[in-house]
């Protein structure tokens, strides 16, 4: 039987950002880093540490200086510009901490933006959109985003990052912008819905009280190269 591939696996990963002095230190420095199908994984690290950075590396946004990461087996990094969007937009998913949602958009078409990039078929769009907001929530699909609460915007966030139903979903400080009465239950929906639908979850957070959640903890100091 072959062994599964992991959701996400880095080895030797090094970056700093153009410019910058050949000796200045690395802004991301990760000997390994692996998270296997379905694992949820608490990335730790104080602000400024790298761990958005990190997210942007893992999801093909920037180009690293060295290393490898690979989703499922694929070095993202290896893919030209159009194949790299299309794997991103059917193996990723990402959660960000002002929701990145689109304005002037309803929850339904920011839903359907991101199956726009993605392999599952455009009959199948309308529906599955429909579909994950009854499941987060959203009683009201049509309604443009900005007339939402932010508790509302935040479940549109997260339907729209399990849509292509990902290998992996990355989620950067996803609580920062909420109150915790919501931020425990943006929480909640984050982790039950990367549950149901299969998905790994990198979540970096500043906040201690993240810590009871999660079962692995990892810390940017503890993966730097020695």
């Amino acid at each position: 039987m072959t062994k599964a591939a992991a959701a996400l696996h880095i080895q030797d990963l090094k970056f700093r950002y153009p410019g910058a002095a050949p000796n200045a230190p690395w802004i991301v420095d990760v000997q390994q880093l692996s998270i296997a199908q379905g694992e949820q994984v608490l990335l730790t690290g104080a602000s400024g540490r790298g761990k958005s950075t990190l997210l942007q590396l893992i999801a093909g946004l920037i180009e690293p200086n060295q290393g490898s990461i690979r989703i499922v087996r694929t070095d993202i990094h290896s893919l030209g510009s159009a194949k790299r969007d299309l794997f991103r937009g059917t193996w990723i998913g990402m959660i960000f901490q002002n929701f990145n949602l689109l304005r002037g958009f309803s929850a339904k078409e920011n839903v359907l933006a991101s199956l726009m990039f993605s392999d599952v078929p455009k009959k199948e769009h309308n529906e599955r959109a429909l579909d994950l907001l009854k499941t987060v929530g959203i009683e009201t699909p049509d309604r443009e985003v900005s007339q939402l609460s932010i508790g509302q915007q935040q479940r549109v966030a997260v339907a729209r990052a399990v849509a292509t139903s990902p290998a992996l979903v990355l989620a950067d400080e996803p609580t920062a912008s909420l109150d915790p009465e919501n931020g425990e239950a943006a929480m909640d929906l984050i982790q039950k819905t990367c549950e149901e639908v299969g998905a790994a979850l990198l979540c970096t957070s500043h906040d201690p009280s993240m810590s009871k959640r999660f079962s692995r903890l990892e810390s940017l100091d503890q993966l730097v190269t020695t």
